[in-house]
């Protein structure tokens, strides 16, 4: 019945070749994020009504349980994202876990519509969170696997231009149709997202399974492309260590100094995968995956930045608001339109993504950090109610949405960089068949996730405390005092590179 949308045997797909490009698989994950996104901020200006009319919380503590809500939201997605990671890493395919997450993703929808108790709201967000561990992780995973890390920077930029958009669309569309249609039209309009969702995912065929149909001229470049290709260059490298060691042979009594050292070189390179393993890395086979990619100074730093730009973009979330409000006298379609100028530079994200391809994350991460800097600790000249004053805090916000997003597309395509590498310097399999990307991704949700939920903290209590202008100072300390990390660790150890260069040149002189 439905072997013309899976295929049967020796019979493909309908629009295999369509369906299994790399335009549609990343079209598809990043509609996914946008789904995410979006039924995540559309309710944001329903729960406060909801809470207060439907689940009977008392006026005053209406404050308290959004936060609890926001944190139980944050806590499913902490928890779930490793636990994703490692069962999506182990699953045959891809998509199967992706379809798993939509229908949790459809059933915390469904107990929110309905919701009318505070445990259902409390299990609705849960259930919402661990939908989304498996939207981010699974979903980048399957972009990681599908461009291979020549061309994942790319690919995540317009990752990014999805996330962005959820971010700023759903709270406004959310807000004007619960003013203008009610409650129940707001679910509409995320049930109608979802049934949108449902046709890309279940469209979707991943790259491995079209192989069964396709000739691997007609896949083009990618993964299984070039993991060909890089037996193809290992294979090359041993013919011409097979011939300079004739060569070295040849010329010995010519320059018997010389050969002795090139000897010793080749002796080195030839027995660096025969000899036995030592202690330490016996212990470090036997580490959970997970742990192994912890141990990388490249992932861990990337992953620290992740969670910073994150804890910077969220302490907008509960400072800009208000202060738009308390000194422009903004309503609320104005605090949530003065977001633009921080969103709009995530069209920018491709072509960050391609740079980040070309040129390495170090430069673009690192300038991201230090142009937030400047812009967010000047917004504290912003203190009056002028035309002058609005465009000043208007021009700064896009400087910061442009350094936010040279930090999160670059690093967001370390992730899958730094897993390379640790692949490239282990034995074939060593972190499965995968290479862990999806365990990577975990960990790089888990790193947003605690930002999300540090950053409005932060924001909130230092404003609320210490006012506009403390606030801006810290949040500006922070975004600079990453910058020598991002810049050190970032594309790998900058000291060990330089090192290699040195004795590079230095063998290349001698």
């Amino acid at each position: 019945m439905f072997a013309w949308l899976n295929g049967d045997g020796d019979k493909p797909p309908a629009f295999l070749h369509f369906r299994s490009s790399k335009v549609f698989i990343i079209t598809s994950v990043a509609a996914a994020v946008f789904t995410d996104l979006f039924l995540y901020g559309v309710i944001v200006p329903v729960v406060p009504f909801a809470l207060s009319s439907r689940a009977g919380v008392a006026q005053d503590q209406v404050q308290t349980w959004v936060s609890v809500l926001l944190a139980v939201y944050g806590a499913a997605l902490l928890v779930a994202s490793p636990i994703c990671g490692y069962f999506a890493d182990r699953s045959p395919s891809r998509k199967t876990p992706l379809l798993l997450g939509l229908i949790a993703l459809a059933g915390a929808t469904g107990i929110l519509t309905a919701g009318n108790s505070i445990a259902l709201w409390v299990v609705g967000r849960l259930l919402q969170g661990a939908s989304a561990a498996v939207v981010w992780v699974v979903g980048l995973a399957l972009v990681a696997d599908t461009v291979g890390p020549e061309d994942v920077g790319n690919a995540m930029g317009y990752i990014g231009v999805a996330m962005s958009f959820g971010v700023l669309l759903s709270p406004l569309i959310g807000g004007v149709v619960f003013e203008r249609a009610g409650y129940y039209a707001v679910y509409g309009v995320s049930f109608a997202l979802l049934g949108m969702d449902i046709v890309l995912r279940f469209a979707l065929i991943e790259r491995k399974v079209a192989m069964k149909w396709l000739s691997k001229d007609e896949m083009g470049n990618g993964p299984e492309r070039a993991e060909e290709n890089e037996l193809e260059d290992r294979a090359a490298e041993r013919k011409a260590l097979d011939q300079l060691t004739q060569t070295q042979t040849e010329t010995q009594h010519d320059s018997p100094e010389k050969s002795a050292a090139s000897e010793q070189r080749l002796t080195a390179e030839r027995t660096q995968s025969d000899r036995p393993q030592s202690l330490k890395e016996k212990v470090t086979s036997r580490l959970p995956v997970l742990l192994l990619l912890l141990k990388s100074r490249r992932l861990f730093s990337a992953c620290l930045g992740c969670m910073v730009q994150a804890i910077l973009l969220t302490s907008y979330d509960s400072t800009l608001p208000i202060f738009v409000r308390g000194t422009f006298g903004w309503n609320a379609i104005g605090a949530g339109l003065i977001f633009l100028p921080v969103t709009l530079p995530a069209f920018l994200a491709p072509f960050i993504g391609q740079a980040s391809d070309k040129y390495g994350p170090r430069y673009l991460a690192t300038a991201g950090f230090i142009l937030a800097a400047p812009a967010i600790i000047l917004q504290r000249l912003v203190d009056g109610n002028t035309i002058r004053q609005k465009v000043l805090l208007c021009a700064l916000l896009t400087i910061l949405g442009v350094a936010l997003n040279l930090v999160l597309t670059p690093l967001m395509a370390e992730i899958t960089y730094s897993v390379e590498a640790t692949v490239k310097k282990r034995p074939k399999g060593f972190l499965g068949d995968k290479g862990a990307y999806a365990q990577a991704y975990g960990l790089f949700n888990m790193a947003f996730a605690a930002g999300s939920m540090i950053g409005p903290l932060i924001g909130g209590l230092v404003v609320e405390s210490a006012g506009w202008p403390t606030g801006t100072l810290v949040l500006g300390v922070i975004s600079a005092a990453f910058t020598l990390p991002t810049w050190w660790w970032t594309g790998g150890s900058w000291g060990r590179q330089r090192k290699r260069r040195r004795a590079t040149s230095e063998v290349e002189e001698a």
